[in-house]
Formats: structure tokens, sequence, C-alpha cells
């Protein structure tokens, strides 16, 4: 099984671009505390397709508090310098907005509130 659910922080504003097929894709990252050390954190790249990909273009930035669920893929390449390069990305399959100054009793402007049918529910094939 591979499987993995993540909260934490994103670290960028998401980035849509649209494949010649016309499918969203979106990437961004995510930066987790450790459970038992807030001193210590991990980076994850995010990938989103599709409908979830545009809606975290759309509802999420920067600074967003997120939970992920998603797969871990593992790619490597070779670059230019003939050096092979290895990274982890979790590919998306469900994201939800994290806590909230809003749930906090907070002002609303740091997050819009989400379409009444969010398309982030995407049980799209990858």
């Amino acid at each position: 099984m591979n499987k993995v659910i993540l909260s934490g922080n994103l670290t960028r504003d998401p980035e849509i671009r649209y494949t010649q097929n016309g499918k969203a894709i979106a990437k961004m990252g995510i930066a987790v505390n450790r459970r038992f050390s807030r001193d210590t954190v991990d980076f994850f790249n995010l990938t989103a397709w599709d409908k979830t990909a545009e809606f975290c273009s759309r509802y999420l930035k920067k600074g967003s508090s997120v939970i992920v669920e998603g797969r871990v893929e593992n790619d490597n390449y070779e670059g230019k310098d003939g050096v092979k390069h290895y990274s982890v990305n979790i590919q998306i399959e469900n994201i939800e907005f994290g806590s909230s100054s809003r749930r906090q009793g907070g002002s609303s402007e740091s997050e819009p509130e989400p379409e009444a049918d969010p398309p982030f529910d995407d049980n799209v094939p990858f």
C-alpha cells in the first residue's frame, strides 16, 4: 500500500499549467513539522491534477494550512552534466483546508470559502 497523509503549510503558491491535452497540473510544496520536535521540519513537493489542481490554484496560497492525502512517487533523471538526480514527489489524491484563523475566530480574509461542491474529491487515474 502506498498512502501518505500530511498536515502542514504550503511553502509556495500553487503553479498551475495545462498539458497539450488540456489537463490541469499544479505543483506546490508543503512544510510539515515533526510531531514531537517542532524544531524539525520536513519539506515535500506536491503535484495535483485536473479539478484538484484547479481547486489548489483557486483557493490555496503560500502559507495555507492543508491536509493532503496522496501517494509517494520516486523520480530519477540524468542531468545535462551526466549526474543522476533523485526526487520524491507526493501525488495528491485529496486535499482539504487545515486549521485557519477563520475557524479560530479570526477574520475570513486569509482563505476564501470553498464552493458548495468543491472539486477536490477527484479519482482520476494518473
